[in-house]
């Protein structure tokens, strides 16, 4: 009985599969149009050319964004295992000398523990440009109608992401 249940639900299950309808790529999207047709035409990029040292601040785009790169990154990347040119200039211990920004406290902090790494860069935080990035000269494809609030004074160019990390928790 129990075997002869099994094949008439696998027989109902198979029947209902093979005569289902393809969906039409033109149906997949939101945008009901087909993917097929897209555009492959990449606009024209010219990326920032100052070199490490040579190029002005970016300010944030909101409270505690990663900082721009505001550098050319020729040469630098990609960062590896063995390889971060980042923190040649960007440690604490250098940057002030070299006029570079220094990474804050949170990229030397453990941010499961909480613990304090001496100094050291988190692991973490070892892959700049998966937060950081470069500029570009690009024209916005939609209008940004954005505009930024900032809590502190200096939040357009200093991180407090350590110290409100825990802000309303309890």
């Amino acid at each position: 009985m129990k075997k002869h249940l099994i094949c008439v639900l696998s027989l109902a299950l198979l029947s209902t599969l093979f005569g289902a309808k393809a969906i039409d790529d033109t149906k997949i999207g939101l945008r009901n149009t087909s993917l097929l047709d897209e555009n492959l035409s990449l606009p024209e990029i010219k990326w920032d050319a100052d070199f490490a040292g040579s190029s002005k601040l970016i300010e944030r785009s909101f409270e505690n964004a990663p900082p721009l790169i505001s550098h050319s990154l020729e040469d630098l990347v990609p960062i590896t295992t063995d390889n971060n040119s980042c923190v040649t200039c960007h440690m604490p211990e250098v940057a002030k000398d070299l006029g570079a920004t220094a990474v804050p406290k949170s990229h030397l902090t453990d941010m499961f523990s909480g613990k304090d790494l001496a100094g050291a860069l988190s692991q973490e935080r070892f892959n700049c440009t998966q937060c950081h990035v470069e500029q570009a000269d690009a024209k916005p494809l939609v209008k940004n109608t954005f505009k930024s609030e900032f809590r502190y004074k200096d939040g357009k160019s200093k991180s407090n992401l350590i110290d409100i990390l825990n802000q309303g928790v309890e």
